[in-house]
């Protein structure tokens, strides 16, 4: 039985993990451009070999505040109900197996977190949160984006 493995990254300086079967890819995104009538964490659309990738700003998902995104920003590809995303973090640090495995969480949380939360997962001595892309992806509110 293999382990399943995981893609460690920051968003908004907390350590978390996504399962790499749900990344396709780790591009930097050159150009975004932005739409108008989405929620505040679309930053817009970006071209990527021959796709148009939805780019959602994981940290603004999270905390509400938009951020300036840069021109060389940091985008973990994934494809969510046949739609392609683009989800911004901060930094990519490894691909591995979770050390002892996923573990339910346990503890305080930040509540702003609570929805996109599946478990942590210890990696390198580290506690980093295991993301769930569809819930990154999922409405707020009456936003409408992945429907």
């Amino acid at each position: 039985m293999s382990e399943e493995l995981y893609l460690y990254a920051a968003v908004a300086g907390i350590p978390v993990a996504i399962a790499t079967s749900r990344v396709e890819a780790v591009v930097r995104l050159s150009e975004i451009v932005p739409v108008q009538c989405v929620p505040p964490y679309v930053c817009g659309l970006a071209a990527l070999r021959s796709r148009v990738l939805t780019v959602i700003d994981m940290e603004t998902r999270v905390h509400g505040a938009s951020k300036v995104v840069s021109e060389t920003s940091l985008a973990i590809v994934v494809d969510v109900g046949g739609h392609a995303y683009g989800l911004l973090v901060a930094s990519v640090s490894d691909i591995a197996a979770a050390s002892e495995g996923v573990k339910p969480l346990r503890g305080r949380l930040d509540e702003a977190w609570v929805p996109y939360v599946s478990g942590v997962a210890l990696h390198r001595g580290r506690t980093h949160l295991v993301l769930s892309v569809e819930d990154f992806i999922a409405p707020s509110g009456d936003a409408m984006l992945a429907a």
